[in-house]
């Protein structure tokens, strides 16, 4: 009985997903592609309210959901390959999971029970809102058909064109001076240590061992984000990651890469609006050339972590 309601569930998201919508003469392509794009966003659940997607629905479909994966509410969603669309190389289960995702909601026709949703899916309140918007008003009804997708180019491995790491040597950013705003002062903005979310030991021991941890054994929650840690002296909160990058090929680099960028880049903003300076540690100076070489905003923020 719950494998049938599961599958029925499956069928209502894969109608959901490929409903496209003819464009009239008179109505913009790009506007008609960023309407499906919500419209296929909608069937699923969203942590954020859908504002990553509305932000960026106007890019091809596989954009949209590589950019917010990290917004799904992945915990509600069951990801199977039962036909092996997605061959990725071993990784931790996090990642993993990451990758088989990306890959099954690109995916031009979605296979029945490839993405399973747990429970009732409500239309996320900022993609609602974006649909009902006079700007996507008026548009003809649908018709339910497979929506073929632009792949994205693809890209040359990452070892060929990230520049060389140098030698390792002092790897430590400069200190940020505390700052008192009335940002700071705000109930979001005030840190407020958590458990662990658990599940990696190895993290939890690599974050705990950051120098001058003032929560060593906590995260803390900031602004509606557990970060792994936060020294108090430089008000500076810090993201871990414990890939083991070097041992990746080129093509789970790229997928690692493409994964975290935008996540560092939406948990730094957090930090910052909050008054907060945002540090990354990684594990290997390769991993950090990679991240920079992908997100040159994200230089200067990056420490190879010699505690791990």
């Amino acid at each position: 009985m719950i494998m049938r309601f599961r599958a029925c569930i499956a069928l209502v998201l894969l109608l959901s997903a490929c409903a496209t919508t003819e464009p009239s003469p008179k109505e913009p392509a790009a506007r008609t592609a960023r309407r499906t794009n919500l419209q296929r966003a909608a069937a699923l659940p969203w942590k954020d309210e859908g504002r990553c997607v509305v932000q960026e629905a106007s890019h091809p479909w596989p954009v949209v959901v590589e950019r917010c994966f990290h917004a799904l509410d992945t915990r509600r969603i069951r990801f199977r390959d039962t036909e092996r669309r997605c061959p990725v190389a071993s990784a931790d289960a996090a990642t993993l999971e990451t990758m088989v995702g990306i890959c099954l909601l690109t995916q031009p026709e979605l296979v029945v029970g490839a993405v399973v949703i747990v429970g009732v899916v409500v239309v996320a309140i900022a993609i609602k809102e974006e649909l009902d918007s006079n700007e996507l008003k008026g548009v003809r009804p649908e018709k339910v058909r497979p929506v073929p997708e632009t792949k994205p180019a693809p890209l040359e491995p990452l070892a060929k064109r990230r520049p060389k790491p140098g030698p390792i040597g002092p790897d430590w950013p400069p200190p940020l001076p505390p700052e008192a705003t009335d940002r700071e002062r705000r109930p979001e903005c005030k840190p407020v240590p958590v458990p662990h979310l658990g599940g990696n030991d190895p993290h939890n021991k690599c974050a705990d061992k950051i120098p001058n941890n003032s929560f060593p054994g906590w995260d803390v929650f900031v602004n509606g984000k557990n970060f792994d840690a936060l020294q108090s002296a430089t008000r500076t909160l810090w993201e871990v990651k414990t890939d083991n990058f070097d041992t990746y090929t080129d093509e789970l680099q790229q997928i690692v890469v493409r994964s975290q960028v935008p996540k560092l880049r939406i948990e730094r903003d957090l930090a910052r609006a909050c008054g907060f300076g945002f540090r990354i540690g990684v594990l290997s100076a390769s991993h950090k050339a990679a991240l920079e070489y992908a997100e040159p905003e994200l230089r200067g923020l990056i420490v190879v972590m010699g505690w791990c």
